[in-house]
C-alpha cells in the first residue's frame, strides 16, 4: 500500500515539473510594468493638481453643491452636498435604464416575432422599423424626440385627450393617486396576489413534470392576482384619492409630470435598442429547427401555443447572451442625457467638475457606477442564462 509521504512527494514532483519559468517571468514583468505605468500616471496627475492649486481626494463630496437639479427622486436642494447631488444623478440614470430595459424587452420581442412572421405586411413593417431605427445614430434620434416634444403647445393650450392627462411642451402631466394607508394596502394586496400566483405556477410546473397532468393556468392565476386587491377595495373603509393637475400661471401644479428631456431620452433608447433586440429575437426564432414546428402541428397545437411552448423556450437559449449586451448598452447610452439637459449622473457630474475642478475623482466615480450597473446586469442575465441552459446528462 502506498504511504501518504510517497503520495505527497509525488505531488511535489508533479508541481515542480509543471512549473513554467518562462510564463512566470512574463507574468511578473507584466505585473511590474502595469504597476509602474499606473504609478507614473498617478504621480503626474498629483503633481499637476498641486501646481494648479487643486486639492486631490474625495473631501469635496462633503461640501455644499450650490446648484439645483431639475428632476430628482430624493429630496435635494442647492444647500446639499456634492455627494447627494451625485446620488440624485445616479438615481436618475438608474431609473432611465430600468424603464428603458423593460420597454425595450417588450417592444423588441414583439417586433422580432412579427419580423419572423409569415404574414407579409406585418413582416415588412417590422423590417422597415428595424432598418430605420437601427441605422440612425442614437444621438440623432434623441435630438429628434426632444425637438418633437418641444413642438407641443404651451400649458395654457395643452392637449387634453382624456380627463386628467395633459400634453404640453413642459412635459406630460397626469393625475396620480395620493399615497395614503389605503393605497399602501392595495399595493400590498396586489403584491400578495403576485406571490400566490407565482407559487401556484411553480407548483403547477412541478406537478406537470412529475405526473404529466396539466392544470389550468390563466383561469387560476388571474383570480389569484385580482381577488386580493378587490377584497381590500370592497372591505376598505376609505377610497382612493387622486391629485389632479391644475393650471396655475404658466404651468400645471400637482399630478405627476414627465419632463420632455426624460421622455426624449427614454423614447430614443427604446426605439433604437428595440431594433437590435428585434433582430436578436428573430434570429433566435429562426434557429429553432423547422421539424420542431412540424411536430407541434402534428400534435394539434395552435400557432400561438407552438410559439409559446415550443419555439420561444428553445429560442431563449440563443437570445439571452446577446440581449445582455443590449441591456448593458442601454445603461451606457443613457449618458447621452447630457446632450438634452436631463440631469443624469454625467450631467450632474460635469457641473460638479466645472465647480470643483476634481475631474479625476468625479470621473473615477462615474466609471465605478457604470461598471457596477453593467456588471450587475451581466451577472443577473448570466445567472438566468445558466438556469435555462441545456444540461447534458452523463
Amino acid at each position: 500500500m502506498i504511504s501518504s509521504s510517497v503520495l505527497s512527494r509525488n505531488r511535489l514532483i508533479d508541481k515542480a515539473e509543471k512549473f513554467d519559468l518562462k510564463r512566470f517571468v512574463l507574468e511578473t514583468l507584466t505585473l511590474l510594468t502595469t504597476g509602474l505605468i499606473l504609478y507614473y500616471f498617478a504621480s503626474t496627475a498629483t503633481e499637476n493638481l498641486v501646481d494648479q492649486g487643486i486639492a486631490s481626494g474625495f473631501g469635496f463630496l462633503h461640501q455644499e453643491a450650490g446648484y439645483a437639479i431639475g428632476e430628482t427622486w430624493i429630496t435635494y436642494s442647492p444647500s446639499d452636498t456634492y455627494a447627494r447631488a451625485l446620488l440624485a444623478g445616479f438615481l436618475n440614470t438608474l431609473y432611465v435604464t430600468a424603464i428603458a430595459i423593460v420597454f425595450t424587452t417588450i417592444i423588441g420581442t414583439l417586433i422580432g416575432i412579427a419580423r419572423a412572421s409569415s404574414h407579409w405586411l406585418l413582416s415588412r413593417l417590422s423590417a422597415g422599423y428595424v432598418e430605420i431605427f437601427r441605422n440612425t445614430p442614437l444621438l440623432l434620434q434623441v435630438m429628434f424626440w426632444i425637438a418633437l416634444m418641444r413642438q407641443l403647445p404651451s400649458p395654457r393650450q395643452a392637449y387634453n385627450p382624456v380627463t386628467g392627462l395633459f400634453l404640453t411642451n413642459r412635459g406630460i402631466i397626469h393625475t396620480v393617486p395620493v399615497l395614503n394607508d389605503y393605497l399602501y394596502s392595495l399595493i400590498l394586496a396586489f403584491i400578495a396576489g403576485i406571490v400566490l400566483a407565482t407559487g401556484y405556477a411553480l407548483w403547477r410546473r412541478k406537478r406537470l413534470y412529475a405526473s404529466g397532468r396539466s392544470l389550468p393556468f390563466i383561469t387560476i392565476v388571474l383570480p389569484l392576482i385580482i381577488v386580493p386587491p378587490v377584497l381590500v377595495w370592497l372591505l376598505g373603509s376609505s377610497s382612493l384619492e387622486f391629485e389632479q393637475p391644475v393650471l396655475k400661471g404658466f404651468n400645471f401644479v400637482g399630478g405627476l409630470t414627465y419632463s420632455p428631456e426624460f421622455l426624449a431620452l427614454v423614447l430614443g433608447l427604446v426605439a433604437y435598442t428595440s431594433a437590435f433586440v428585434a433582430e436578436i429575437v428573430r434570429s433566435g426564432i429562426q434557429s429553432v429547427d423547422a421539424g420542431q414546428k412540424d411536430a407541434a402541428r402534428s400534435l394539434g397545437l395552435r400557432g400561438s401555443l407552438i410559439l409559446r411552448l415550443v419555439i420561444l423556450p428553445q429560442a431563449l437559449r440563443v437570445v439571452v447572451p446577446p440581449m445582455t449586451n443590449q441591456y448593458v448598452n442601454i445603461a451606457k447610452d443613457s449618458s447621452l442625457a447630457v446632450a438634452i439637459g436631463y440631469p443624469d449622473l454625467v450631467s450632474v457630474g460635469n457641473t460638479a467638475i466645472n465647480q470643483t475642478g476634481q475631474a479625476i475623482e468625479i470621473l473615477f466615480l462615474m466609471m465605478i457606477v457604470y461598471v457596477g450597473i453593467s456588471a450587475s446586469v451581466a451577472l443577473i442575465m448570466n445567472r438566468y442564462n445558466k438556469r435555462i441552459a441545456l444540461v447534458e446528462k452523463p
